[in-house]
């Protein structure tokens, strides 16, 4: 019987962490939705009185981007902003042929007159936060704008974003994430769907209420006293825009989000890029948990339930854990309830997971009526959206604890960037790209072998018991096997 509590109690304290994450979400729905019918009062600088228009530096950090160098700065040289108060630092990390097809095209905007630059560095130590460092050092600007090289900033994007600078106390301006490629694929459905709810329902509903928010890595900017200030990039974690941000955040700054300003960027289209990001998010998230859990909890300057969100935003990628353990121990506690009538009263804590199922799907639906519109067609079309989100997210789930682990165990590796391919449609091409990693992880085999574990706890389900078997879990196993067997044939089958 030691076994069978000891499974009884991890499974029901991970529930409970699942359901405590549900209702923090819950809350910021809540504080979404007011805060949609407010009037944004923020002070904003004229841009049209020339000694209003501050310096900006653009930051672009890049590293092996072969396919997207060329859109980039070509996008980029378009951005409408006064030419002597703008500055273009190309950060280039790469070691490969691109260096020169990047070379050529700046040399081209350098003979048209835009003030760019070419910054190489002879080695990657501190990867992207290392780079950012190196350029700020030189930057001319007093606001520093960041783009990745997947990342195409609408020409009036700076005239949209630097106005809310004005106010001094203001150390961070971010702007929502949009989709080039949303609709390639599902995988590109279900990340989009997934960076949909954090930019909505999550950083407004953070920001709102002056809770602490994270700078996205991308498409934003900070004020460059700002990251002195918060001590500058570092880069001991691989998350190295939310350690900056708390650090900031700790220091009195304010964040601004922009939920009105879209910066369209491509998703990754193959499994293996988006499993590259997802382990660097998610191992970045549980070590930024460790460098800074002390530091909010000992703080003085935030309040009790900014703190609290503080703690549930830098444990997001440790819900997976949650998950997974959840996932694995369900068909033992299937038969443990189905064996042990003394225990049965224990069970009622299960329903702790349909009810952190349904505040999701109420947060998402909110998320998913603001970008497509409401009604019966369209609710019909979020029902399958975010069952196969929900579905493939738990696939991904074993991928994501192994991330965390690292993360709060504090095992090191290296920035691993996510390949760029340049694509918006179905027909475009990404077999020949060069970045693909050719070789499936060796946990794929596991997330193979948990697609069929999942098959005997949909079988186990017609077994159990004397009165007929016991269904309450089978929807949940079958969206499980779903999941990891759609990450298992990706990965196999994509050559990721």
């Amino acid at each position: 019987m030691v076994l069978e509590y000891l499974i009884i109690i991890v499974y029901s304290v991970c529930l409970l962490l699942i359901f405590m994450y549900a209702l923090a979400q819950l809350n910021l729905l809540s504080n979404y939705l007011r805060y949609r019918n407010k009037k944004d009062d923020s002070p904003k600088f004229d841009l049209s009185n020339p000694d209003e228009i501050p310096y900006v530096t653009i930051q672009l950090p890049v590293y092996n981007e072969l396919y997207v160098m060329k859109r980039l700065l070509k996008n980029i040289a378009k951005i409408e902003y006064p030419k002597d108060k703008l500055e273009i630092q190309v950060l280039d990390d790469s070691t490969d042929e691109s260096v020169e097809v990047t070379a050529k095209h700046i040399k081209k905007l350098q003979e048209k007159g835009i003030d760019i630059h070419h910054l190489r560095r002879t080695n990657r130590q501190g990867f992207k936060a290392g780079a950012l460092k190196e350029g700020l050092a030189v930057a001319k600007g007093e606001f520093i704008a960041i783009f990745d090289a997947d990342f195409l900033p609408k020409k009036d994007w700076l005239l949209q974003t630097v106005p809310y600078f004005k106010d001094p106390e203001v150390g961070v301006v971010q702007a929502r994430w949009g989709h080039i490629n949303r609709n390639y694929s599902t995988l590109t459905r279900i990340q989009a769907f997934m960076l949909d709810a954090h930019f909505t329902l999550e950083q407004v509903g953070r920001n709102s209420k002056g809770h602490f928010i994270n700078f996205n890595g991308t498409a934003g900017i900070w004020r460059k006293e700002t990251i002195i200030d918060a001590g500058n990039w570092q880069g001991d974690t691989l998350t190295e825009d939310i350690d900056l941000s708390y650090r900031a955040q700790l220091k009195k700054w304010k964040f601004k989000y922009l939920e009105h300003v879209e910066t369209p960027a491509e998703l990754p289209v193959i499994i293996s890029a988006a499993r590259s990001q997802q382990f660097r998010w998610n191992k970045g998230g549980a070590e930024n948990f460790q460098k800074m859990i002390r530091k909010i909890i000992s703080s003085k300057n935030i309040s009790t339930k900014t703190k609290v969100h503080g703690i549930l935003h830098l444990l997001n990628s440790s819900m997976f854990t949650c998950i997974f353990l959840v996932a694995v121990l369900s068909i033992p506690m299937l038969y443990i309830k189905n064996e042990y009538e003394h225990l049965k009263n224990y069970f009622y804590v299960m329903s702790f997971f349909v009810l952190s199922s349904i505040i999701f799907f109420i947060c998402y639906w909110h998320m998913y009526k603001n970008i497509y519109g409401g009604g019966i067609k369209k609710f019909f079309k979020y029902i399958g959206a975010f069952f196969t989100f929900f579905s493939v997210a738990m696939g991904f789930s074993l991928h994501n604890t192994i991330a965390v682990l690292e993360g709060h165990f504090g095992k090191k590796s290296e920035f691993v960037r996510t390949p760029k391919f340049n694509i918006k449609t179905i027909k475009d091409g990404w077999r020949n790209n060069k970045y693909i990693k050719k070789k499936p992880s060796v946990h794929v085999i596991l997330e193979g072998l948990l697609a069929v574990y999942f098959i005997f706890g949909m079988y186990s389900a017609f077994i159990v018991g004397d009165q007929g078997g016991d269904f309450g879990l089978f929807p949940f196993h079958l969206m499980l096997f779903i999941g990891f067997a759609y990450v298992f044939f990706k990965s196999i089958f994509s050559k990721s």
